[in-house]
């Protein structure tokens, strides 16, 4: 697609957009009003001053038109799949619906209740979706019958580079076209050659091919430590050219991370983070773990000065457990538990571990005889740890996440691998506390907060969350 089709396609999409919005917040004031009662626009604009109202309006037009172009709706999207667009869309349209609520706040305008917003937000996002998802279709059909093409360019020759123009070849609906390959004769340029791909140059000669031939995008797939002055000239070449340039951002052959791209002050970085480390869903979950927790506090508060008292009562020493704990990227917090306990527990410690029972360097005694008669039951139930919540309001911990780990069981750790729990923020329960918990060994443990942190999701801690109740009442592996 030329320069100008581009501009005019992106300037098109920014006036659907905000009509789009436009007709999303005149068609919610019809619930919002009531079954069986109309409302025109001219109408909503008269119910205060008209010209305010009219500024407000175009000032929530420029407003969403920001956080549109900031979400990235109008970027190139050829390589982004549905669901990576989609997500922009929906980001895109709660944000903007979180601008309407704070106008509708600020202004006073009445007609923006809860009902209404969340039937903008059903309509906008629906509509703004669903037109993505048809534009994809129409420029994937164009592509296929052989128009909107680019000719790609992949310099290198290593298995990485072929799989590169392999993941092309297999989506012909993304309009790309592979040129061939530029690379230097090689120990693995047999096994090239052998995979049929065409080598349209070497390094030496790329200038003039670029000089000669359509090219609009070249990608560099070549090994950054022994060719980085290569890579930079043929950087530099592109960047003179005006031609696209695209480097795969997996340099390092991680098995794990994903890969993502920021800006600092016009320096580009490419990050590589396992699991979800920022965004909105991370910001949704930060937000519900407060309201949630602050509600549970709120509710259980009269079982939580029963368990005080029945502590003080029935055992010398502070109603609270309190102890320092490896949190998210091993910054160290006080967690707060009820006293299951003796008081001295922490000393006697050393006395017992020959009686340890798990796997691993984790410390845990079915028949704890540091644990007081009150204290038994609390475990039993889960109880002690109701005091947590308060750690989740603070931030340290979420509702769900791994198990915060003592300062005495991190420093035991042997494996590399059994740190990356540590990169998310740790919770209350988790997929340990609802398998088994003590009844599992260490690494099952381990593996299972590996397999929460690579599938996270919101989805992932409601499930978790619903779970954990009925883990409790049975009392699954608790000690």
């Amino acid at each position: 697609m030329s320069t100008i089709r581009r501009r005019i396609l992106s300037d098109a999409l920014k006036v659907f957009d905000l009509a789009v919005m436009v007709l999303a917040f005149a068609l919610a004031t019809v619930p919002a009003l009531g079954v069986g009662r109309t409302i025109s626009m001219a109408e909503f604009f008269s119910m205060r001053v008209k010209l305010q109202n009219l500024i407000i309006f175009f000032g929530l037009l420029i407003l969403w038109h920001v956080l549109f172009s900031i979400c990235g709706l109008y970027a190139s999207h050829r390589m982004s799949s549905r669901a990576a667009e989609s997500a922009e869309v929906v980001r895109a349209t709660t944000l903007g619906s979180l601008g309407l609520w704070g106008a509708a706040t600020l202004f006073h305008i009445q007609i923006a209740l809860f009902p209404f917003l969340i039937v903008f937000l059903v309509i906008s996002t629906g509509m703004l979706v669903c037109s993505r998802l048809a534009l994809r279709m129409v420029l994937a059909q164009a592509r296929l019958r052989g128009r909107n093409l680019r000719n790609i360019l992949i310099v290198g020759t290593s298995r990485r580079a072929v799989e590169f123009a392999g993941k092309l070849q297999a989506n012909p609906e993304l309009g790309y076209r592979v040129m061939g390959f530029a690379d230097q004769p090689w120990d693995g340029s047999d096994q090239f050659r052998r995979t049929g791909h065409s080598l349209v140059c070497d390094l030496e000669g790329l200038p003039e091919f670029l000089r000669a031939n359509v090219v609009d995008e070249v990608v560099i797939a070549l090994p950054i430590r022994s060719f980085h002055a290569d890579a930079s000239r043929v950087a530099a070449l592109c960047e003179e050219q005006g031609i696209i340039l695209r480097v795969p951002s997996n340099i390092f052959n991680l098995k794990l991370a994903h890969a993502g791209a920021e800006e600092l002050e016009g320096d580009s970085s490419v990050t590589h983070y396992t699991g979800v480390i920022e965004g909105w869903p991370v910001l949704m979950k930060r937000v519900l773990d407060f309201c949630l927790a602050l509600a549970a506090l709120v509710v259980v508060s009269p079982i939580l000065v029963l368990v005080a008292a029945l502590i003080k009562i029935t055992s010398p020493g502070p109603i609270f457990f309190t102890q320092k704990r490896i949190g998210q990227n091993k910054r160290k917090f006080t967690i707060y538990k009820f006293r299951s306990m003796a008081v001295d527990a922490e000393n006697q410690m050393r006395q017992l571990e020959h009686l340890n029972e798990l796997s691993g360097p984790v410390f845990k005694i079915k028949r704890d005889p540091r644990i007081t008669p009150v204290g038994k039951f609390l475990r039993q139930t889960s109880i002690d740890e109701l005091p947590q919540l308060i750690n989740v309001l603070k931030g340290d911990m979420s509702l769900v996440g791994p198990r915060p780990m003592s300062v005495r069981d991190y420093e035991l750790f042997s494996e590399d691998w059994h740190r990356r729990r540590f990169s998310v923020r740790p919770g209350i329960t988790c997929l340990w506390q609802v398998n088994g918990r003590n009844s599992i060994p260490f690494e099952k443990w381990m593996e299972l907060d590996m397999q929460y942190i690579d599938k996270w999701s919101l989805w992932l801690d409601f499930k978790i969350l619903a779970k954990t109740i009925p883990a409790v009442l049975r009392g699954s592996g608790a000690a």
